[in-house]
């Protein structure tokens, strides 16, 4: 059996979470991601912009394909606590994995408090089902804060139950960037008035809660300069799951914070990348040697 780390309600939640209080200068960051963003846009010609996989306005894909035609495909999720930004801020965190030879989707969903949390993971699950019909490659999902709280997620579906059509591991990894993957301390912070959760929505919302998927590979990293919460959530995750059967690692990316994490990502030489790319081939590598007689 094992024991998570339970914060007590002596922690202030409301400053653990608060991440554009502990980054002040978060709107040159978002600024400058959106100027990034658009450069990559306008250099990847190839590009795909506003596919709909749904028939929200918000169901959209942006497709960045990789060089060769059997490329592994990855899925990039925004964070923005499942209420704020859009796929049109993140354009460049293609522009690594492309390099490495990943082709890679960034998706969009619509936004809370005009859903749920709970509806926007069947969002993500129906994004994944559609790049799966679209390409039939199976999908190394990586994502940042909210983002890597839906990477998660999407691990630990069990995709026969989803579709009978769909590969039992249509998402064999997922690289989570700053997640949460615990939701009860979220039931004692302001911006809950947009989430709308309660106790046992909360634990039902909770990957860290669900049975770890074995077999498949999960990363949770979180930036160094994060507060003690997000270090937690990280590393209780992969500890949790590591011993239900998943390979799961956890890291701590030095000097980041929670908005500088992903700026690796638009980096063909990092190690972020790389490792996104290695989790990708590993994927496509997976899809080539089984035959559909084996979904």
């Amino acid at each position: 059996m094992v024991r998570l780390e339970i914060p007590t309600m002596t922690i202030n939640y409301e400053q653990e979470y608060n991440n554009r209080a502990r980054v002040p200068e978060h709107p040159q960051i978002f600024a400058r991601w959106e100027r990034e963003a658009a450069a990559y846009r306008s250099e990847a010609r190839d590009a795909e912009i506003g596919l709909r996989y749904g028939p929200s306005p918000r169901q959209t894909i942006d497709y960045f394909p990789a060089k060769s035609m059997n490329a592994p495909l990855a899925m990039f999720v925004h964070g923005g606590w499942w209420r704020s930004l859009s796929p049109a801020s993140f354009s460049q965190m293609a522009r690594g994995p492309n390099a490495g030879g990943v082709s890679v989707a960034i998706v969009g969903y619509d936004l809370c408090p005009q859903v749920t949390i709970a509806t926007i993971v069947e969002e993500i699950r129906a994004a994944c089902m559609w790049l799966w019909r679209r390409h039939g490659k199976r999908i190394t999902v990586y994502g940042h804060s909210a983002g890597g709280h839906l990477a998660a997620c999407m691990l630990a579906q069990d995709w026969k139950a989803v579709a009978p059509d769909l590969p039992h591991d249509l998402v064999p990894a997922a690289y989570a960037i700053s997640g949460v993957f615990d939701l009860l301390p979220l039931v004692h912070v302001s911006m809950n008035v947009d989430l709308r959760l309660d106790e046992t929505e909360a634990r039902r919302l909770s990957p860290v809660h669900w049975p770890a998927p074995k077999g498949r590979m999960l990363d949770a990293v979180v930036g160094e300069r994060e507060s003690n919460e997000f270090l937690r959530q990280s590393r209780v995750i992969a500890e949790v799951w590591r011993r239900g059967g998943t390979t799961a690692r956890y890291e701590a990316i030095s000097g980041a914070n929670h908005f500088t994490v992903i700026d690796a990502l638009a980096d063909p030489q990092s190690p972020m990348t790389q490792r996104v790319c290695e989790m990708g081939h590993s994927a496509a590598s997976t899809t080539r040697q089984i035959g559909r007689e084996d979904w």
